[in-house]
């Protein structure tokens, strides 16, 4: 069943014992969006509590407190945020495959997973949908104020992106309200970076591969690479925003190579829509971002991807 903002916040009111999931490889977007809800629904009385995500990195290791479950902890309401598959489970949430019982969500390529759906896709960030959920109970306070902000800075590139809407702006001015540092989100995600990660932005533009007089990149780094430069997950952190930046590309693409035969794939566009080319090798996402996986090596995935680029040019 969809529901209205409205309706998915008197839906939360109603049931107890919340569980809530993040999607593989947690951004600040699904981080944000479950801390917040936790603390909403625990002032609201409940008992809610968010999964422990086992691909989550250190660099959102602030904004959890103690909202992580227990060991043991059996859940009566299971709510996922900013998971638009189940393919985007973590090994943690395997077992709550077929069992989520309401999704909040801003991709429009949501498969309808879940018993209950709230999406709204022309949301830049899952974290705006968030906050006028829970403003539906109550004023946003600092403490659920601080991980909405992380949701929509790092989903909108600090508000750079094409996604940043009017309404992306006043959520972001009313969290700021709260007295939050703002500031020191924006320096820790947008302006601090290790000696290792400038190394691997500095590898991705000697080895990228440009098409079409420049207009389409594709940069990979491979495990070897990663190894090679000491590359650790928070050196890595949102890498795929940095190949777009080259001037001219209009469809950028990284790879990133996980395990042997298996890579990541990011793609960012300004025009084409990178929602259709990752829906062709089993993504999906949002017109001008989306992922995907890519069984194969970097050269597997590389071929794939500007296939699936050629396929929707094509198509369009």
């Amino acid at each position: 069943m969809t529901l209205s903002v409205q309706q998915t916040a008197q839906w939360l009111t109603e049931r107890d014992g919340y569980l809530i999931l993040t999607h593989k490889r947690p951004d600040g977007d699904t981080v944000g969006c479950a801390v917040a809800l936790c603390l909403a629904l625990r002032k609201l009385g409940k008992t809610a509590h968010v999964l422990p995500n086992e691909d989550a990195s250190s660099l959102f290791a602030p904004y959890w407190g103690d909202a992580l479950a227990p060991a043991g902890f059996t859940p009566e309401t299971v709510v996922s945020v900013d998971i638009a598959s189940e393919g985007l489970f973590p090994q943690s949430a395997e077992t709550y495959k077929g069992r989520v019982d309401l999704a909040i969500d801003h991709h429009g390529s949501n498969t309808g997973f879940a018993r209950n759906l709230c999406l709204e896709a022309d949301k830049a960030a899952c974290g705006e949908i968030l906050y006028h959920i829970i403003t539906h109970w109550f004023p946003v306070e600092a403490d659920m104020a601080l991980p909405l902000y992380v949701a929509l800075a790092t989903d909108t590139g600090c508000f750079l992106y094409s996604n940043t809407s009017p309404n992306t702006h006043r959520v972001a001015a009313a969290l700021m309200e709260t007295g939050i540092d703002a500031a020191w989100v924006n320096k820790r995600h947008f302006r601090t970076k290790s000696y290792t990660r400038l190394r691997l932005e500095g590898h991705l533009v000697e080895t990228m591969d440009l098409h079409d007089g420049g207009a389409i990149a594709l940069a990979a780094l491979s495990l070897a690479d990663q190894e090679r430069l000491g590359a650790t997950r928070e050196d890595l952190e949102d890498i795929a925003a940095y190949v777009g930046q080259l001037e001219g590309v209009e469809t950028a693409v990284t790879i990133q190579e996980l395990t042997p035969g298996e890579c990541k794939l990011s793609v960012r566009t300004g025009g084409l829509d990178a929602s259709a080319v990752c829906a062709l090798l089993g993504g999906g996402g949002h017109p001008a971002a989306a992922g995907c996986t890519v069984m194969g090596s970097v050269a597997d995935a590389k071929a794939a991807v500007l296939a699936a680029i050629r396929q929707v040019q094509n198509h369009g």
